[in-house]
């Protein structure tokens, strides 16, 4: 019998990537002082919300054939808590053009304009000009994350991949993935060790967002109204207002 031709209208099997942000870290210290960014460890709270999402791809039968992190620490920890959780072992792959935004020195904002730095990159159509706590611009964020993902695209060894990345640069790669532009929206908040659902095909616009901030721990967000960055405004605030009094801690990041 005579094997049916081939319907070139019939859309090939999508690709999978679960990209994740890593768990969640203490910047500031208990007494208040910032942590280096660099080197923050997930918390006990970060180690138990990646535990789930581990368990959650368990639950759901997921295999990852390769798994990516951004190489700084709270990635490596959460990659290694999720496999573990989900009772596999894989190597973690290190791409450091995945890092998280890098800010500037945060001594150097004035009280005036520490809102406004805190939240620029989270309001609307970010323009690329702006700059992340005086640091790196998203336009040079986004002119190293997106190469970095079109050269996993450009891979044809894998058909389920998790990336385990940051707020800013998920934020960055969902962006593009939405506009086909390189704008960055504001609005994809990033949950601690929440979970995105993408599909891709084999044309750089075959794309298929199936879920976005998925929190294993906090499904619905209950309780949420404020967005990490006015977390972290926040916490900040305090510590400066502390050293304002007379604290005797001079750390700065």
């Amino acid at each position: 019998m005579r094997a049916p031709a081939a319907d070139s209208t019939r859309p090939q099997l999508r690709r999978r990537m679960y990209l994740m942000r890593h768990g969640s870290v203490s910047y500031f210290g208990e007494d208040g002082k910032p942590v280096a960014p660099q080197t923050v460890p997930l918390n006990d709270a970060g180690k138990g919300e990646s535990a789930a999402a581990g368990r959650m791809f368990a639950a759901q039968g997921v295999r990852f054939d390769r798994v990516i992190v951004s190489g700084l620490a709270r990635t490596v920890e959460t990659a290694g808590v999720v496999l573990q959780a989900a009772g596999q072992e894989l190597p973690i792959e290190h791409r450091p053009a995945f890092e998280e935004i890098r800010g500037g020195r945060l001594a150097d904002i004035s009280d005036s304009q520490l809102w406004q730095a805190f939240t620029d990159s989270t309001a609307g159509i970010v323009d690329r000009d702006v700059r992340f706590l005086g640091g790196e611009s998203i336009g040079e964020l986004q002119d190293r994350v997106i190469p970095a993902w079109e050269s996993l695209l450009a891979d044809s060894d894998w058909r389920v991949m998790l990336l385990v990345l940051h707020g800013a640069v998920n934020r960055a790669l969902l962006s593009w993935l939405v506009s086909g532009e390189r704008w960055m929206l504001g609005a994809f908040e990033q949950s601690p060790a929440c979970i995105n659902v993408i599909d891709v095909g084999a044309s750089p616009r075959d794309v298929v967002l199936r879920a976005i901030n998925l929190c294993p721990v906090d499904f619905l967000h209950p309780e949420e109204r404020i967005t990490t960055m006015e977390k972290l405004h926040g916490e900040y605030l305090r510590y400066r207002n502390g050293k304002a009094r007379g604290s005797s801690h001079d750390g700065s990041i």
